[in-house]
């Protein structure tokens, strides 16, 4: 059939043979092009991210090719357990399906699906699945983190004094800061009305938890906040380390500041076991 095609062309005049040539490299070019966006439209798109607060609400949001007509959406929880959430066909939204999200669950008019309140076990992984008028379907996967809220932490201050090592006049605090049962939290601190601690003498130790500052008299009024965050919340918690190194003053000290930092250590540790330490609140 190509040849005949090819010497049929040839018996033709050239202005004619140059409008065959013409319309079949545009039904060439034109197929070429249809496949390739056919077998670039991808089918599944993964990873996405999603945080939420514990008591919030999250929406996971349904997006898809452009062009792609919907006629179809289902939501499901994939894990712990696969569980139907909420479905739409053609415009018609059901969210009545037995699972633990019931009656948690709101599909609204852009298919984006909205989860409320958020408890700390809905984390995990959800999907939704979409049919257009011509029978494809795109599948996207989102995971979701819910995250407790950050309560406000519990800082204290404790005293190490080397007399014979340093001045009388000068404190050398610790101080410790650390909120319960919460996970994927970091700890900072910040000197009040400045930006960083300046050229004070100073340390951190326990990845933040515990700071090390050298006080002054002139030092009085110097307050520190800690400053506890995960990735949805915050708090923090001021205090003033130089009202400690007064009440401090005429007490026994320790002759090295390595007695006061393992005390600590060990403090931290044992108040996140919730176990009885006696040591003094300062």
């Amino acid at each position: 059939m190509f040849w005949i095609l090819v010497v049929k062309l040839v018996c033709l005049p050239l202005w004619r043979r140059m409008a065959v040539w013409f319309l079949w490299s545009l039904l060439l070019w034109a197929g070429g092009t249809m496949e390739a966006q056919k077998a670039a439209f991808p089918v599944a798109v993964t990873g996405a991210q999603v945080q939420g607060q514990v008591g919030g609400s999250v929406l996971l949001v349904a997006e898809c090719h452009p062009g792609f007509q919907v006629r179809e959406a289902v939501w499901r929880s994939l894990w712990p357990s696969e569980e139907l959430l909420a479905t739409s066909f053609r415009g018609s939204l059901e969210i009545l399906y037995h699972s633990r999200f019931l009656g948690r669950t709101q599909m609204h008019s852009n298919l984006s699906l909205e989860l409320r309140p958020l408890k700390s076990g809905d984390s995990g992984n959800f999907s939704v699945l979409l049919v257009d008028t011509g029978g494809r379907t795109w599948t996207q996967i989102l995971h979701l983190k819910v995250y407790d809220a950050v309560p406000r932490p519990v800082v204290q201050v404790f005293i190490a004094v080397s007399g014979d090592a340093q001045s009388p006049k000068t404190c050398q605090a610790f101080l410790s800061c650390w909120v319960p049962n919460i996970s994927d939290i970091t700890y900072s601190w910040q000197q009040e009305g400045t930006v960083d601690f300046g050229t004070k003498l100073h340390g951190l130790f326990m990845d933040g938890q515990v700071l090390m500052v050298s006080l002054g008299p002139e030092d009085k009024g110097m307050a520190y906040s800690c400053i506890v965050s995960n990735p949805v919340s915050w708090n923090s918690t001021v205090v003033n380390p130089w009202e400690s190194c007064n009440h401090e003053a005429g007490k026994s000290s320790y002759k090295d500041v390595l007695l006061v930092v393992v005390p600590v250590s060990l403090l931290l540790i044992l108040e996140k076991r919730r176990m009885p330490v006696l040591m003094e609140w300062l």
